[in-house]
C-alpha cells in the first residue's frame, strides 16, 4: 500500500500540532527564552502562511525546579509544587514572545481524565477551536498541579498524540534535542544513522526507541514512538525533529527531509472514533471465535452475540470493553448490553436475546459506529 509523502503531507496540512519538549525549552539557569522565542516566531510564521498551530509545551516542571532550585523531583506532591511555581513563568514568556508578533495566546491545563468524558471532550475541542478561530495560540500542557497517578498522561508526547486526534490535526511534529530516530544510541554509537521514514511501528522500532527519557523530561525516545503509533494509526503522519536547529518548523515546511517522518494510515479515522480507541479505558473484555473476528476485521462488520465466547469484567451499558481473540487484540468498542446480559446471550442468534433477557433493545452487542479495529493496540 502506497504511503503518503512527507511533501504532500505538509504542502496540504492546514492544521498542526507542534510539541516541544523540555529538554528544548530548559537550560542550567531556568527556561531557554531564546528557544521559546525562536519557536514563537516560527509558528506566527506558519500562522501567517495560513496555518492553525497548537503548541502542546513542557518545561512547567523543569522551569520550576530551576527557579526553586531543587533536582527533578520524583514525587507526586512535589512534582505538583514545582509545575505549579513553574507554569506561571512558563506561560509569561510565550505571551511575551508572541506579542512581539502581535499574537496572543491562551493556556489550557488538561487531564487525562477530561477527555476520558465525552462532554468534556467535546468542550475542549470546542474550546480549542473557538480560540483558533480568534487567531489565539493555544498553548497546552498536562495539568501537573492537581493530576493524581491514574489521571496522569504520563507525558507530553501522549498529550500532544490526544490533542492532535481531538482536534483533527493534519500532522504532529515532536521537537525534541535530538534529530529523529536512530539505528542506535547515537550519544554512545557515533556512526548511528538516522531512519529517515517509517511506515510501520512493529518491535524493531520499538526496540531502537529504548527506555532514555531526558534528563527533564518524563518521555524520551520511547514515548515519542508510542505517541507516534497512536496517530498514525488513526491516519495522522508524525514527524520528531530537532527544536535546537535553526528554522526547524519552517525548514521542515519549504520540503526538507529533516528528522523521522512517520507515514500514516491511509484511512483516518473519524474523531469520535478516535476518542472510542485512544481516550477511554477498557472496563472489561469480550473473547470472539474467528467467525465473528473475520466479520469484523475483513468485512466491517458489527459485533453480534452469537461470535462472542468468553467474557470478562464487570460493566455496564455503554461501557467500552475490549474485543480479542484467542491470541490476539482486534479493537474496542461500546456495548450496549451490560456484562451480566452478555453472560446470558452470548453464542445466541440475534432473534433469541429477547427470549433470554425479555426484551431486546439492540440486535447487535457493539454497533460497528460503536467499534474501532486497533488489532494489537492496548
Amino acid at each position: 500500500m502506497k504511503t503518503i509523502s512527507r511533501k504532500a503531507v505538509l504542502d496540504n496540512a492546514r492544521r498542526v500540532v507542534v510539541k516541544v519538549g523540555s529538554s528544548a525549552l530548559t537550560q542550567d539557569n531556568g527556561l531557554n527564552v531564546k528557544r521559546i522565542r525562536a519557536i514563537s516566531q516560527q509558528v506566527c510564521s506558519l500562522i501567517g502562511g495560513g496555518r492553525e498551530v497548537i503548541l502542546v509545551s513542557s518545561g512547567a516542571v523543569a522551569c520550576g525546579t530551576k527557579k526553586i532550585g531543587i533536582a527533578k523531583p520524583d514525587q507526586i506532591p512535589k512534582r505538583q509544587a514545582a509545575a505549579a511555581v513553574g507554569q506561571a513563568g512558563l506561560i509569561l514568556e510565550y505571551e511575551k514572545a508572541f506579542a512581539r508578533y502581535q499574537k496572543k495566546v491562551a493556556q489550557i491545563l488538561l487531564t487525562s481524565d477530561g477527555l476520558a468524558s465525552r462532554k468534556r471532550y467535546l468542550n475542549a475541542r470546542n474550546t480549542i477551536n473557538t480560540l483558533l478561530s480568534w487567531q489565539v495560540v493555544p498553548i497546552v500542557n498536562e495539568n501537573d498541579t492537581v493530576a493524581v497517578e491514574e489521571l496522569k498522561f504520563g507525558d507530553n508526547d501522549h498529550l500532544s498524540a490526544m490533542i492532535t486526534l481531538l482536534m483533527d490535526a493534519d500532522v504532529l511534529i515532536n521537537l525534541t534535542d535530538i534529530d529523529g530516530l536512530y539505528t542506535q544510541d547515537p550519544r554512545s554509537v557515533p556512526d548511528a544513522e538516522l531512519v529517515k521514514e517509517v511506515t510501520t511501528i512493529g518491535p524493531r522500532i520499538e526496540r531502537l526507541a529504548g527506555e532514555s527519557p531526558g534528563e527533564l523530561g518524563t518521555g524520551g525516545m520511547r514515548s515519542k514512538i508510542l505517541a507516534a503509533k497512536k496517530v498514525t494509526r488513526a491516519g495522522v503522519p508524525m514527524i520528531i525533529a530537532d527544536a535546537n536547529r535553526a528554522d526547524i518548523l519552517l525548514k521542515l515546511f519549504t520540503g526538507e527531509p529533516l528528522g523521522t517522518y512517520f507515514a500514516p494510515k491511509q484511512v483516518k479515522l473519524a474523531s469520535r472514533k478516535s476518542w472510542i480507541a485512544f481516550n477511554l479505558k477498557a472496563q472489561g473484555e469480550l473473547k470472539v471465535d474467528d467467525g465473528a473476528a473475520q466479520a469484523l476485521l475483513k468485512r466491517g462488520k458489527s459485533l453480534l452475540s452469537i461470535g462472542i465466547v468468553d467474557i470478562k469484567g464487570d460493566f455496564g451499558v455503554g461501557a467500552p470493553v475490549a474485543i480479542k481473540t484467542e491470541t490476539n487484540m482486534l479493537g474496542k468498542g461500546l456495548v450496549n448490553y451490560s456484562a451480566s446480559e452478555i453472560r446470558r446471550i452470548r453464542g445466541l442468534k440475534s432473534h433469541q436475546i429477547k427470549k433470554a433477557l425479555g426484551a431486546k433493545p439492540y440486535d447487535e452487542v457493539i454497533h460497528r459506529d460503536n467499534l474501532v479495529i486497533l488489532e494489537d493496540h492496548p
